[in-house]
């Protein structure tokens, strides 16, 4: 069974991409970086494994497909 897939906040995300707030929102904008989820009214964050992948390799980081997600 795959362990639960953690959610990261802002300043974690910042901290390991080396990105700018700016150009992190620039593109998430793009959809060359994994967009944030809701988890409450006023927070969001970002799935730790997404921001992995981004981190292994940016130039080729592509949002998953659903059917990517079943396997």
């Amino acid at each position: 069974m795959p362990e639960p897939d953690r959610i990261i906040r802002l300043r974690t995300v910042l901290t390991r991409t080396g990105l700018s707030r700016s150009t992190m929102y620039r593109k998430i904008a793009e959809g060359t970086f994994p967009p944030q989820i809701k988890i409450s009214v006023n927070g969001a964050g970002w799935r730790e494994s997404e921001i992995n992948r981004w981190v292994e390799n940016p130039a080729s980081w592509s949002p998953r497909r659903e059917s990517d997600e079943i396997r």
